[in-house]
């Protein structure tokens, strides 16, 4: 199993812009998702397994957002103990996208092998996304072994 914190406020996959090169059409990661994907592949890499996992994967994607600053007390209580969640973008989907993308090539080989995804919101005063990893081959092998 891989797991790895991305601390700071998670960032959504942006829809690509075009842009033209003469008789071609480029498209590219606006800005924002370029730098949150640059900075999702380095702390993948520093997690990485030896080799890229071939098999089906899971994973599972805890995104805490930042407590808003106009929430009264009582809501920042429940935000903390896990009651109140965001239902506010970015959208869970467009998260673990972005974070999909940048694992890409380091934890996996293609981003088709995440075969189970888990995405959850809460508040918390510190935001990040805890990002866990599980090859499903060793879940069947240790099976097997019991």
């Amino acid at each position: 199993m891989i797991e790895f914190t991305i601390y700071g406020e998670p960032i959504a996959q942006g829809r690509p812009r075009f842009a033209r090169r003469g008789k071609f059409t480029q498209a590219y990661d606006p800005p924002d998702s370029r730098e949150y994907k640059k900075y999702v592949k380095l702390l993948a890499s520093q997690n990485k397994p030896h080799t890229p996992i071939e098999g089906p994967v899971e994973l599972k994607l805890l995104i805490y957002r930042p407590l808003l600053k106009s929430m009264s007390k009582k809501k920042k209580a429940a935000a903390v103990a896990g009651t109140l969640r965001p239902i506010k973008k970015p959208d869970v989907d467009n998260v673990a996208k972005g974070i999909m993308d940048a694992m890409t090539g380091i934890i996996w080989q293609d981003d088709k092998q995440v075969v189970s995804l888990q995405v959850s919101k809460f508040y918390s005063e510190q935001p990040r996304v805890e990002v866990q990893v599980t090859e499903l081959d060793e879940q069947v092998e240790q099976l097997n072994l019991i």
